[in-house]
């Protein structure tokens, strides 16, 4: 299978992943590293040969052999770099957040489908081991029917200048929870509260509470201000529950056989008198394949221009996590009341 030409557009925090990645990727022969910083381009190649560098985004979208790009630019520059290489009829992964709105977020949508290319947005999260364990066991039914997520994302900093914790953390949170759960679980309404409790002008210790179909709920707490870093979600199911500690190598994901039953009263009875029954079964460990999560990521691309088909996490993926966070914004100018969703096609 022959490979296809990628350039890698952004050369500064996320950049160098990406380049390590691609020219690992046995799909893909890359041409081309692009940043306005040349010497920061020279640098994230680490001397690897054959690939070219350039100020000049033009120079690259003109190649003939570039197929695909990956945008890993500040996301206030998405819409623009984006949109040329769609115009240039390039296929595009784009780092996270999709575009920096909603409204500019969905044009991009169009201009992919209009031209027949591939939009896939890099949430990365998704292609970890342990998120594609967690989404096989809800989408089997192994979990039974989903009843809570419960996600906490919490660490020391670092407090950025210009957006708030809910668009610099939720963003994997948002990306993971659209991934795993069923479509028709999908959340259909936000709120958000939040504090700002150092001075920094805008939100540094956020929660989200989502309700979910079936009487189920989401909560994900966000704080810049932790003194330890916690990454761990908790889903409940009636069948099974998962715990996923992201940051113990050694037991990602634990699957426990326990949960709460209820018995229902005698005809006549007050519900007041229903037995509660908990059942107590075995913990079990899966074992989870080794991998870099963009690995997967870079062979998701492939694998959908290939196939003529949509990525996992495409750009409508993207737009639906866009759509949570402005809600979740507009909550928080409201005092945390509910802002209902409309559903993005």
């Amino acid at each position: 299978m022959t490979t296809m030409g990628v350039a890698v557009i952004g050369a500064g925090y996320w950049g160098p992943n990406l380049i390590r990645n691609f020219l690992a990727g046995p799909d893909w022969d890359l041409r081309w590293v692009c940043d306005l910083d040349e010497d920061r381009a020279r640098r994230a190649l680490r001397h690897a040969g054959g690939v070219q560098v350039t100020t000049d985004l033009g120079q690259v979208l003109d190649d003939p052999d570039v197929v695909a790009v990956a945008v890993a630019t500040p996301a206030a520059t998405h819409t623009e770099v984006v949109l040329a290489a769609l115009d240039a009829g390039k296929h595009v992964l784009v780092e996270k957040p999709l575009a920096p709105s909603l409204a500019e977020g969905q044009k991009l949508v169009a201009a992919a489908d209009e031209r027949g290319l591939v939009l896939m947005c890099d949430h990365t999260y998704c292609y970890t081991p342990a998120v594609l364990k967690i989404r096989e066991l809800v989408m089997s039914g192994e979990l039974g029917d989903v009843q809570y997520v419960d996600s906490v994302r919490v660490n020391l900093g670092l407090v950025q200048p210009d957006i708030d914790v809910l668009w610099d953390l939720g963003p994997h949170d948002l990306s993971i929870l659209d991934f795993i759960l069923p479509e028709e679980m999908r959340p259909s309404r936000v709120a958000a509260f939040g504090a700002d409790p150092v001075g920094a002008g805008h939100t540094c210790v956020g929660y989200l509470t989502m309700p979910l179909a079936g009487n189920a709920v989401a909560h994900v707490h966000l704080n810049w201000l932790s003194p330890t870093k916690i990454r761990t979600t908790l889903i409940g199911g009636s069948k099974k529950m998962i715990v996923w500690d992201d940051l113990n190598p050694s037991q990602r994901i634990s699957v426990y056989d326990r949960g709460v039953e209820l018995q229902q009263p005698a005809e006549g009875e007050a519900r007041q008198r229903a037995q509660v029954a908990y059942r107590l079964g075995d913990m079990v460990a899966p074992t989870l394949p080794e991998g870099e999560a963009l690995q997967g990521v870079v062979a998701e691309l492939a694998a959908s221009i290939r196939e003529g088909r949509a990525p996992l996490t495409d750009g409508r993926a993207g737009l639906r996590v866009l759509e949570l966070l402005e809600a979740a914004s507009r909550s928080l100018e409201t005092g945390g009341g509910f802002i209902e969703l409309e559903e993005v096609q």
